[in-house]
């Protein structure tokens, strides 16, 4: 992608504190539950403000393999220029902070981004992204810059959709604001310049989980809730981008991993409101997989052959039922990749050609074949 758009936790503690970074030792010290990955919430409060800029892959937490990565690359005090965030490209101006649901919540709200100089006539299509986090961390600000090379294009408008957490509210509290924020979007077309036909929803880990939610739930009244004051207005998106997200929450410890997803204390128990072996109506509720049905919009899936947060598994699970039901679906394994934090410009170009494809009309082809994960992208 022309446009497309490392630090770990030791590159706050030096930032903040002037020290030199710490030993391997200390990524155990702060994942605190033992997940293999360290949330926004295991952080000392100090330095929580700086957690945006140091989840590189914008997923909502910060992997071993990041933490490693700075340590093998910075051995003492971290660079004037690689302690700055980086800032959205010129080329397009921020609307922050929308509230969507009717509510003063922080977490009820969208950002949108639009190229200042679009490139076509007419209203823009939108590219809307959802953070992950586990359902328990992560924002829609650190997830500006992953959506914001869509509307660098001058091509497509693009928002950032927050939502709460499961210590704000379990579920379906995160799948009723996804739906307020996407009725909001159509409902507010013409205001912005916006196509309210053409809206591609796209989002990694449990953002991967929210918008296939969208993608096949479109049509179930259960899950729409009554947020906000469009509620008349239709939820329904035109595609889907699914980057490694949960499919059924049940089957998750198929094979080990880094996770026992079973645990009171996981994140998929914490979303459901207790333990999802003991919730199972809770947890087909909250299932893509219950809702495919062949009206569903066309999906790219993308994940990691080596992920252990998320097994692959949970997205074949979801790519055959979508296949079985007749609907456009492709999937991209990326071999030898983890949890996110794809390095691959073919990756990039291929979930462009995705979004053109069916936001734009574009004939183009889209190959299934495996990518290995990179090093030169900037896909989540």
């Amino acid at each position: 992608m022309k446009h497309a758009l490392l630090m770990s936790i030791v590159l706050v503690l030096a930032v903040s504190t002037g020290v030199q970074a710490q030993p391997a030792g200390s990524f155990e010290r702060l994942d605190r539950n033992g997940d293999g990955q360290i949330t926004k919430d295991e952080l000392p409060e100090r330095i929580r403000s700086n957690f945006g800029r140091v989840d590189t892959d914008s997923d909502g937490a910060i992997s071993r393999k990041e933490h490693e990565r700075f340590l093998s690359r910075n051995q003492n005090r971290i660079p004037r220029s690689e302690r700055r965030s980086r800032p959205l490209p010129e080329s397009v101006r921020l609307v922050a902070d929308i509230p969507y649901a009717g509510t003063v919540h922080p977490r009820q709200q969208l950002d949108l981004i639009l190229p200042k100089e679009p490139t076509a006539d007419g209203p823009l299509p939108v590219v809307a992204f959802i953070h992950g986090g586990g359902w328990r961390a992560g924002d829609k600000a650190a997830a500006r810059r992953q959506v914001a090379r869509f509307a660098d294009t001058g091509e497509f408008a693009a928002a950032s959709i927050g939502y709460r957490l499961s210590g704000d509210a379990i579920w379906p509290a995160q799948i009723h604001d996804c739906k307020a924020a996407i009725r909001w979007l159509r409902a507010n077309a013409d205001k912005h310049g916006l196509d309210l036909d053409r809206i591609c929803v796209m989002g990694s880990s449990a953002g991967g989980h929210l918008v296939a939610m969208l993608g096949t739930s479109g049509d179930v009244e259960e899950l729409e809730g009554d947020l906000g004051p469009h509620t008349d207005v239709s939820s329904r998106v035109t595609c889907v981008v699914d980057m490694y997200g949960p499919t059924d929450f049940l089957t998750m410890n198929a094979r080990k991993g880094a996770l026992d997803h079973d645990a009171p204390n996981s994140p998929e128990s914490l979303l459901i409101g207790g333990p999802i072996k003991e919730h199972p109506d809770r947890v087909r509720n909250a299932s893509p997989l219950s809702y495919v049905t062949e009206d569903d919009p066309p999906f790219l899936i993308v994940h990691g052959t080596n992920d252990r947060l998320v097994l692959i598994e949970q997205s074949q699970q979801l790519q055959a039922d979508l296949k079985n039901s007749g609907v456009d679906v492709l999937m991209i394994p990326v071999t030898g990749g983890g949890h996110g934090g794809f390095r691959n410009p073919e990756l990039d170009e291929r979930i462009l050609a995705f979004i053109q494809r069916h936001l734009q009309g574009a004939e183009v082809e889209i190959s299934e074949s495996p990518l290995p994960q990179g090093t030169g992208g900037r896909t989540p």
